[in-house]
């Protein structure tokens, strides 16, 4: 069984956050530019097994698609050319910032170290990995 990897794909990083080879647990991975993501996707997939890519679907409330979507789309259309093989599935992504900032400050994070947008895209790439876990499950998981 492979990892899943879940893509919080912003304009100028990407937050990454991957399961336990199990898919049990959500973890952060990494947060890398939008110029090195496909390159370490590369490096990434050649050591270890990867059976499904998550990426953050950006919604408006009203459920339509954000205006991200203009750079999504191309992101996921060379996604899909390099790894024909991977599973590709989109996860709702509203929240998942405010939700990354609820999580830093529970943490008891310093105001200066959640102010940092990297950490904040690696955390929101994980918080959409565990929400896609929990829908394959059905249930809420610890």
């Amino acid at each position: 069984m492979g990892r899943i990897l879940a893509i919080d794909y912003g304009q100028k990083r990407v937050g990454l956050a991957v399961t336990d080879p199990l898919q049990i647990s959500a973890n952060g991975l990494d947060t890398v530019g939008v110029h090195e993501i496909y390159a370490y996707l590369e490096k990434y997939v050649a050591k270890e097994k990867v059976d499904i890519f998550v990426v953050g679907l950006p919604k408006q409330m009203n459920g339509l698609d954000s205006d991200s979507m203009q750079y999504i789309k191309p992101f996921v259309t060379g996604l899909q050319r390099k790894f024909p093989d991977i599973e590709l599935v989109y996860v709702d992504e509203r929240f998942t910032s405010a939700l990354a900032h609820q999580t830093m400050r529970d943490a008891g994070l310093k105001k200066k170290d959640r102010q940092s947008k990297p950490l904040v895209d690696k955390i929101a790439a994980t918080i959409i990995l565990q929400s896609y876990l929990e829908s394959r499950s059905g249930q809420k998981l610890i």
